[in-house]
């Protein structure tokens, strides 16, 4: 009785540990909108790797390790092998910075320190026309016509700041609406689409890196 108890109570511990294991790393997100069409389309379910920019707290973990020094002046949120900086092209999930309870799918644009224009629907970085091979024609020009408003666009990204836009431009809310996105704000990169099973196969590589 006593061997079939501890086999039970092994058996609880792992689940839990699994259980913990898929909670911190994974999470489903459905897609509302045309904002990322073609690529993606509305009422489709994503599996968002929330590890892919998992940075560890040093500050945190000096309060629970004792004898574990922190650079007060120095950058103590550090990326880990598995994880890293959001990269120009990825397709992540974040917190909208204007609506912190509202989570939003976008395409990252700029990254920190670049200058990101708008000029007639044309993304430029530091000066430069971006390839943006991912988007169709009627993208572009629905950017170029349907929003008047937001032909022109310039600013410049802080530390720890991301431009993001959709890639249906003129069916999208994003940086053009409400700014940058920091790296607080971002929950994690859009690994696949797992619903509907007819998209179950597609496990794209999102990033499209101009560099």
């Amino acid at each position: 009785m006593s061997r079939l108890i501890r086999e039970l109570l092994e058996a609880i511990v792992l689940a839990l540990l699994v259980f913990f294991v898929i909670l911190i790393s994974v999470q489903n997100f459905r897609v509302e909108g045309p904002s990322m069409r073609p690529l993606l389309n509305g009422g489709e379910y994503l599996m968002v790797n929330k590890l892919s920019h998992f940075r560890l707290d040093m500050e945190r973990l000096a309060r629970l390790v004792p004898f574990w020094n922190v650079d007060p002046e120095g950058d103590n949120q550090k990326y880990l092998a598995f994880s890293h900086p959001a990269q120009r092209g990825e397709v992540i999930v974040f917190q909208a910075p204007s609506m912190p309870d509202q989570a939003y799918v976008k395409r990252v644009i700029g990254l920190p320190g670049e200058r990101v224009e708008i000029r007639d629907g044309k993304v430029l970085i530091n000066g430069e026309p971006l390839a943006e091979p991912y988007l169709t024609q009627s993208n572009v020009v629905g950017s170029m016509t349907c929003i008047p408003t937001l032909r022109q666009f310039d600013c410049i990204l802080q530390e720890g700041q991301y431009f993001v836009l959709g890639d249906n431009r003129s069916r999208s809310n994003d940086s053009r609406d409400w700014g940058p996105v920091t790296v607080d704000e971002i929950i994690g990169e859009v690994w696949f689409i797992y619903w509907p099973p007819s998209r179950l196969p597609f496990v794209g590589a999102f990033v499209e890196d101009d560099s």
